[in-house]
């Protein structure tokens, strides 16, 4: 069966590009240079398709030539800081190119369909509030978070219309190896990896530890995108989620006792986000349900992993 898939060369998309490749797909990656992450892979079923959702009729062409049996859709723009600073840009990305991929799979004869959006969508949550289910109301607090709610409600407007059997990914936080700095695990384990190797006093800066959040491994997320892609009901959205919450104390911790290290750890003032949600935990009993999918990478594990690979940057 054959995948097009964008953001292939993204954190969660290099991940995706293994399972698909484990479980005999051919994949026609979407591949938009100023924005790769990671590389990728030399495989004879996997086939680089140079391009950019933004460009609509040159998309179009692209996916109606390759007749795809699923599309998924993972290329964007992830940063809510970021989209502060480009708003604009954030929802032509984000919104505008969702669009013009669902526009794409109707042209091609609409195959399964995935979008994947974010739990960003859902903003400030109160305790009261959890865990987040599909029916919790969003309200979105920055441009990036509108962008994705707008792409979500574009899932259901194209099913409605056309019929595209085109299901919504809704993730909350996820973790593990390829993951890049500016996010807790890799900035914890590239500090400690460091401190290791004996490049880097035994300081660790860190901002709230008591934040609670809800991570998934990434080998889990991909594994519940190719079941929606398979098995999701048209239509639908989807959180995708562990249904545990834990504190960012506890990553710092398990990350400190896996690497055998002590180290100081100094409070920052500016990596202290004042409108941080205390607590956020989402419930996957809906994707459970329709497709079977549940987590099943213990939290330590992906922290091990994650380590590892920061160890072996550093010659460990």
């Amino acid at each position: 069966m054959r995948v097009f898939l964008t953001g292939a060369t993204g954190f969660v998309g290099s991940h995706l590009v293994d399972l698909l490749l484990n479980r005999g797909y051919e994949i026609f990656a979407l591949v938009h240079g100023e924005s790769s992450h990671q590389p990728l892979l030399n495989h004879k079923r996997l086939c680089p398709v140079k391009g950019d959702i933004l460009d609509a009729m040159a998309l179009k062409d692209q996916v109606t030539s390759i007749g795809p049996d699923l599309i998924i859709h993972l290329a964007g723009q992830a940063s809510p800081r970021q989209s502060w600073l480009k708003p604009a840009m954030t929802l032509a990305i984000n919104t505008g190119g969702t669009a013009n991929v669902l526009d794409a799979a109707v042209a091609a004869g609409g195959p399964r369909t995935v979008v994947v959006t974010s739990a960003d969508i859902y903003g400030q949550i109160t305790e009261n509030s959890l865990p987040l289910t599909e029916n919790t109301r969003p309200e979105p607090m920055h441009p990036y978070g509108v962008s994705k709610w707008a792409a979500a409600q574009l899932v259901y407007v194209y099913w409605i219309k056309y019929g595209l059997p085109v299901m919504e990914a809704r993730p909350l936080n996820h973790i593990g190896p390829r993951q890049s700095p500016g996010f807790v695990v890799p900035d914890f384990a590239s500090q400690i990896a460091e401190i290791k190797a004996g490049e880097k006093k035994p300081l660790v800066v860190v901002g709230n530890l008591d934040t609670a959040r809800d991570f998934t491994d990434v080998r889990d997320v991909v594994r519940a995108y190719l079941s929606l892609a398979e098995h999701g009901k048209p239509g639908e959205e989807y959180l995708i989620c562990s249904g545990k919450a834990v504190s960012i104390r506890l990553l710092l911790v398990t990350l400190l006792e896996l690497a055998d290290i002590k180290v100081e750890i100094k409070d920052s003032e500016e990596l202290i986000r004042r409108s941080d949600t205390p607590r956020m935990v989402g419930s996957y009993a809906k994707i459970h349900t329709d497709t079977g999918w549940e987590p099943v990478v213990k939290l330590r594990q992906s922290l091990s992993d994650s380590l590892r690979e920061w160890e072996q940057k550093w010659g460990m």
